[in-house]
């Protein structure tokens, strides 16, 4: 809110700057120089005393009127040479001297004026000129009344800004509000806001393509745990015929042939489960938290694996103590990282943890051919495989570390890719005090 009510100030203030200086040159331009203009009425007094008492006088006593004003006035009266003063006057200055205007010089404060152009007052008239001194000039006072106008209505035009910035800014505070909550997972999350409010109608519409794409989403969830759940019976029964089939038949090539059919089958049946666990966790069911041992549940996790080629190095110390979440999610995904690991390892697969201030940090490090770092946040998504991974025994469906992404980001964690020291890729999950 100050922020955005500073830059509104900052706008406003330059705005109207420029806008003076504008004003300032538009009217030097068409009327003369505004601060001219100002001088001149400051002096007012002086020149019209020079003009209707001075100038007044009946032949022969224009110097005697002169001096009288000299004896009375606090400004000095001179009489100097055209040539000297046209030598102080600009270009513009000069010809207005000529024509027997009264030319005022803001710096010196003073002003000139020729005394006769046809020599009538007195001998040698039409060659001097009044130069007047210490004239009642004070621009800076003018000019600080004019900063002052200009402040005026400077606030003037900020207090409306103001309360309508705060409005304007609690508006955008609830949708950011409602877009962080959208975008974690709150489906249902709306922004609320009257009909007078300046961004109702975002607000709206903001609203409506929440309530669309939540429709979406519900509808593919749907129809995924459906299509998953229901596919699971016809598998099943498939499962029992080829048990029957394979025990029945006597063709040691149809036997073969069979067997490939299970594995077939036998991979079908992975997929529908890992769809089933994308599906459940992508749902609003809660997670079941329950109080484990970390130590317990991280050994425990790395003895399940099924055996493999590589060997797995288990650094989980003792006494690393307990955490409060969804253990069996939490050890599914560090499952599926191993298992992973497993899968493009060369030898050698570590799994490591340390637990400070409540928060847990799992690593799983490999020494494979690492993921390339502009793929390592694709990886996280859906079916995603990388170019190397197409081997159906290698290759997995491309669930797992989506699964094991989603898995850490529910309890507030991070799931996180960089280069392993064993040369191929490290996977480190941060959880946060629980």
């Amino acid at each position: 809110m100050n922020r955005l009510f500073l830059r509104f100030f900052i706008l406003v203030m330059l705005s109207i700057s420029v806008a003076a200086f504008i004003v300032y040159f538009t009217i030097d331009r068409l009327f003369g120089d505004p601060l001219a203009n100002i001088a001149r009425n400051q002096a007012a007094a002086q020149i019209f005393l020079l003009e209707q008492y001075v100038d007044q006088a009946p032949a022969d006593g224009w110097l005697d009127r002169l001096n009288k004003v000299r004896e009375v006035s606090e400004v000095r009266f001179d009489l100097i040479p055209n040539t000297s003063a046209r030598e102080q006057l600009s270009t513009a200055e000069r010809e207005a001297f000529d024509r027997g205007e009264v030319v005022i010089d803001l710096a010196s404060r003073s002003l000139y004026r020729r005394v006769d152009l046809t020599g009538d007052k007195y001998i040698g008239s039409d060659e001097e000129a009044i130069h007047a001194q210490n004239l009642p000039i004070d621009i800076k006072v003018a000019l600080q009344m004019e900063a002052v106008r200009y402040l005026i209505v400077a606030l003037a035009l900020l207090v409306p800004i103001g309360f309508w910035s705060r409005a304007h800014w609690r508006g955008l505070q609830q949708l950011m509000k409602v877009a962080d909550e959208f975008g974690a997972g709150q489906l249902k999350a709306r922004a609320e806001m009257k009909h007078g409010d300046s961004i109702y109608p975002l607000a709206e519409r903001i609203n409506h393509m929440a309530g669309r794409i939540e429709t979406l989403l519900e509808s593919q969830r749907g129809l995924l745990h459906s299509v998953s759940h229901e596919i699971r019976t016809p598998i099943a029964r498939l499962e029992f015929a080829f048990e029957l089939l394979h025990d029945t038949a006597e063709d040691t090539l149809l036997q073969k042939r069979i067997g490939s059919m299970q594995d077939d089958l036998t991979e079908l049946k992975s997929l529908v489960n890992e769809l089933l666990g994308m599906a459940r966790l992508d749902s609003d069911q809660p997670l079941r938290y329950e109080t484990f041992d970390l130590t317990e549940a991280l050994r425990s996790c790395a003895n399940s694996l099924p055996p493999a080629t590589v060997s797995l190095d288990v650094s989980v110390p003792d006494g690393m103590g307990t955490y409060y979440g969804d253990c069996r999610l939490l050890m599914r995904a560090t499952g599926n990282l191993l298992r992973n690991a497993q899968k493009y390892a060369n030898s050698k697969v570590a799994l490591s943890a340390i637990s400070k201030l409540g928060g847990v940090t799992i690593t799983v490090d490999d020494d494979g051919p690492g993921i390339p770092e502009e793929e390592r946040e694709r990886v996280f998504e859906p079916f995603y495989r990388l170019d190397r991974s197409r081997d159906r025994n290698t290759g997995g469906f491309g669930l797992g570390l989506s699964i094991a992404g989603k898995a850490v980001s529910l309890h507030g964690g991070k799931l996180t890719i960089e280069t392993s020291p064993l040369g191929g890729a490290r996977f480190t999950i941060s959880l946060p005090p629980a």
